[in-house]
Parts: structure tokens; C-alpha cells; sequence
């Protein structure tokens, strides 16, 4: 059976999600293993990964010339240190059994990047939109006045995803191509710490299931990835916008299913408010698309 392009992009999405939505599983099982070294490790083995499929498809060059362009480079470089900041985040967040704030941020961030849309690229705003906005702003709020500390993890990767994305529109690369670039980048630094800091895990001898653990890593950063680009390639932007909530979603199941974690009263009030939030843009979103696709249509 031979599905149509866009029923391709919808399978292909909802694995990608299912991939990153169930990590929080994977990080879990090196949890006894220092963030910053599972972070370098990831680097290094994510470059070994896509650098090897780069290479086979012929396209490893491109790499090479983003890094020799000035400014690409710069934009790689600030890319990789957003990247690399959210990455730390998320893997700091399971190791401490913190999912559910992960899950948090990852709601959070289609809001912080449309405010962050407008702050850069002037991008207007509906009032449906700045509603949402506002609306996860205030949980935000009670979250932090409920539980006497501002939920900094889960804004944390909001702020930075949103970043990332930000010095993305500024890069004329592939998904698969600037994400090797920025791994590149970072690589030299995660070696050197991995050679004069990182001998240990967890204050244990090195062994092999955790180093094949270690290097599955890569492999999991580098396909979701993949699909990811297939999808969007196929989908339109509203659609992609509604399918990636899975991702939290999945997250939001991992925190309070399998890691116990509490869902508190000031919870109980602030996810709904969010969910409220991202449901209201994502029908201003919908809508938008529908409008600008008569458009289209009428000037053909």
C-alpha cells in the first residue's frame, strides 16, 4: 500500500514526536550519569551519526562550507549554544526526576515563540494569539506564586527552543545539515571534557551498557530529526503546529505515570490554563491557514 505525501508527513510526524514525547524514558535509564557528560556525549555521538549519513548522501560538504561561511558561522555558533543549553536542561531535568516541568516547557514554547516572533521579526499578532499568550502567562504565575518558586526549568527550555528557533530562520540550511554543523562546533569542547573530566559515570566505573546507552544517543537525536524534515517538507505549518503537542503530551504521561511525579493543586489549575492557551492558538492558527489558502485560490 502506498500512502499519499501527506498521509507520509502525518506518520512520519507522530514517530518523531513519539521519539522525543518517550526520551524522558531513555534519559532516565542514565540518570546516575553527570548532565553535562550525558550532554557530551550526545554531541559527539549525534555528530558521528548524522556526519556518517551526510556523508553517504553525498552532502557532507555542505557542512564544511556553512562553517567557512562568516556569517553562517556565527549563526551556527549562537544555534549551538541555545541548542546545547536546552539539551542540558531537558537531560538536567529527568536526572533530578523533574519530567513533568520538561513537559511544561515544551507547552509552553509555541507561545514564547510568538511573542518572540513579534519582539524580532514584527510579526503581527492576533487577538486570539496575545489572549493565549496572556493566558500562559497568568499560569505561569500561579504555578509560581502556588509553589513559591518560578517553574525556571520549564522556562528555561521554552526560552532557549524559542531562541534556537529564532537563529534558525537566519540559517539557508537543511534541518540535517545546520544540526551537524552545530554539533560540529560543539564537538571539540564535549571531547576535551570527556577526556580530562569525564572517566567516571557517576562516580562509577566506566561500563559497556552504559556506553552503548551512551551512543544510542545519537542515534536518537539524529533520526527524529530526520523525520521531522520529511514531515514538514509535506505538511502544512498549522498541521505540523497541532502534531507536535503530542510531544509534551507523551512527556506529561512519562512524569505522572511511570517517574510518580505529584501533580499539586497549583498544577491541577496551571496545565489546564496552558492546554486552554495552545487550544485557543491553535484554532487562531487553523483559521489563518484556511484564510490565507482562499487567498491563494482566488488570485489563481
Amino acid at each position: 500500500m502506498r500512502f499519499s505525501p501527506s498521509v507520509q508527513g502525518v506518520l512520519a510526524l507522530i514517530l518523531a514526536c513519539t521519539v522525543w514525547g518517550l526520551s524522558p524514558l531513555y534519559y532516565h535509564l542514565l540518570a546516575h550519569v553527570p548532565p553535562l557528560e550525558v550532554l557530551c556525549y550526545r554531541t559527539v555521538w549525534s555528530l558521528i551519526f548524522l556526519g556518517a549519513l551526510l556523508a553517504v548522501q553525498g552532502r557532507l560538504g555542505l557542512v564544511g562550507a556553512a562553517l567557512r561561511d562568516r556569517r553562517a558561522m556565527l549563526l551556527i555558533v549562537a544555534s549551538a549554544v541555545t541548542i546545547s543549553l536546552n539539551w542540558f536542561g531537558f537531560i538536567y531535568s529527568i536526572s533530578i526526576g523533574n519530567a513533568l516541568e520538561a513537559s511544561l516547557g515544551y507547552y509552553i514554547f509555541p507561545l514564547v515563540a510568538v511573542v518572540l516572533g513579534w519582539l524580532v521579526f514584527r510579526e503581527s499578532l492576533s487577538r486570539a494569539q496575545i489572549a493565549a499568550v496572556l493566558l500562559a502567562a497568568v499560569a505561569v504565575i500561579v504555578l509560581t506564586i502556588g509553589l513559591g518558586v518560578a517553574p525556571w526549568i520549564a522556562l528555561g527550555l521554552a526560552l532557549t527552543f524559542g531562541a534556537y528557533g529564532v537563529l534558525k530562520k537566519g540559517l539557508d540550511l537543511g534541518g540535517v545539515v545546520s544540526v551537524t554543523a552545530e554539533v560540529a562546533v560543539l564537538a571539540p569542547l564535549a571531547l576535551l571534557w570527556l577526556i580530562f573530566r569525564g572517566t567516571e559515570i557517576g562516580n562509577h566505573a566506566m561500563n559497556w551498557p552504559d556506553m552503548a546507552l551512551l551512543a544510542l544517543s545519537g542515534i536518537l537525536t539524529g533520526v527524529p530529526l530526520i523525520l521531522f524534515s520529511f514531515a514538514t517538507r509535506r505538511l502544512r505549518l498549522s498541521t505540523v503546529g497541532l502534531l507536535q503537542y503530542l510531544n509534551p503530551t507523551l512527556q506529561f504521561g512519562c512524569a505522572v505515570l511511570f517517574f510518580g511525579n505529584v501533580l499539586t493543586p497549583w498544577h491541577a489549575i496551571a496545565f489546564p490554563m496552558i492546554w486552554a492557551a495552545l487550544a485557543l492558538y491553535s484554532v487562531s492558527t487553523i483559521a489563518a491557514d484556511r484564510r490565507a489558502r482562499r487567498r491563494a485560490r482566488a488570485v489563481i
